[in-house]
């Protein structure tokens, strides 16, 4: 579905990475986000891997190559199931291996991304080394099943529906996509509220507490499982999106939150922090680096995770 562009974004990564290794023969590289195997970053609900040159995960990619990773940026359906855009993701996943040379890859999803990872390593665990979910609702978000209350097939679901999907449609336009992705706000809907989490998770159980917020497995199949949230929705005065995440945030009645996802409901195999003054889009340094000054870089937060995986072999 992606293919074209998938390869283009494969063909400028591997320039970067060359580019990469230019700098590093001139000035030194300290190799401490050097993987063993390459990592793999995919996006959210409404996500994107660049629109108009701002990439979804601002500044992250770079600085993870500056010292060594081999990192690459996919997209997949703005809106869908999880169980679809995993199956997009893992065409694409197929592309990287293929195209590095190595066997397996590092996968790190932040919200939707999450399950989509999952997916992925649940029906190919051959593939990957470790996921590391980040800000994902595993059991579900209380602020999808505030919209949920919207009844099925009333004009007003019908009505959601397209301005979303239509959202969906633009993002992926804007974000110069070779051909159009499939949209399908209510389907993401039903993957991300809680009834729909729980339904995916008797399938894909890997890594997935038993306890209400305790941690998971931290090793399935071979497969490594890490996660990490934040619970402010509010960080930075100058962020026009802490508004929104800051009304979102009233659904949960109290609970810990992003703005988004619960605090409990982040938590997936080692759970490595799930308080960080972030919110959901601070996750992936957004709006524009607008992070809290009172909390560790997000950008030094995918650093250190990265020589986590170094050290763990990964």
């Amino acid at each position: 579905m992606h293919k074209n562009k998938t390869l283009l974004a494969l063909g400028l990564g591997a320039g970067l990475m060359l580019s990469g290794q230019t700098q590093a023969f001139w000035f030194g590289s300290s190799g401490y986000t050097q993987t063993k195997y390459p990592i793999v970053l995919a996006h959210g609900m409404l996500g994107f891997d660049s629109i108009l040159g701002v990439d979804y995960w601002y500044g992250i990619p770079t600085a993870l190559r500056r010292d060594g990773a081999k990192v690459y940026v996919t997209e997949v359906s703005q809106l869908n199931t999880s169980e679809a855009r995993g199956e997009e993701l893992l065409e694409q996943v197929e592309e990287i291996i293929a195209i590095s040379g190595k066997s397996r890859v590092n996968l790190i999803g932040h919200s939707h991304g999450g399950p989509t990872i999952r997916y992925v390593a649940a029906v190919r665990p051959d593939l990957v080394a470790s996921v590391t979910s980040v800000g994902s609702p595993h059991k579900g978000s209380a602020a999808a099943d505030f919209i949920r209350q919207v009844p099925p097939g009333s004009a007003g679901e019908t009505l959601l529906a397209g301005i979303v999907n239509g959202l969906g449609g633009l993002i992926n336009f804007l974000s110069g996509s070779s051909s159009a992705s499939p949209q399908d706000a209510l389907g993401a809907l039903e993957s991300l509220n809680s009834e729909g989490a729980a339904r995916f998770n008797a399938k894909y159980p890997q890594g997935v507490p038993t306890s209400s917020c305790g941690e998971g497995a931290y090793s399935v199949g071979g497969v490594r499982y890490y996660s990490w949230s934040g619970t402010s929705p509010l960080t930075h005065l100058l962020d026009p999106s802490d508004l929104m995440l800051g009304a979102s945030a009233l659904t949960f009645n109290g609970e810990a939150n992003d703005g988004l996802v619960g605090r409990c409901s982040s938590h997936l195999g080692k759970v490595i922090r799930d308080d960080y003054l972030m919110n959901h889009l601070d996750e992936v340094n957004q709006t524009f680096g607008l992070t809290s000054w009172f909390e560790t870089d997000p950008v030094t937060v995918y650093r250190q995770h990265a020589n986590r995986l170094k050290n763990d072999g990964l």
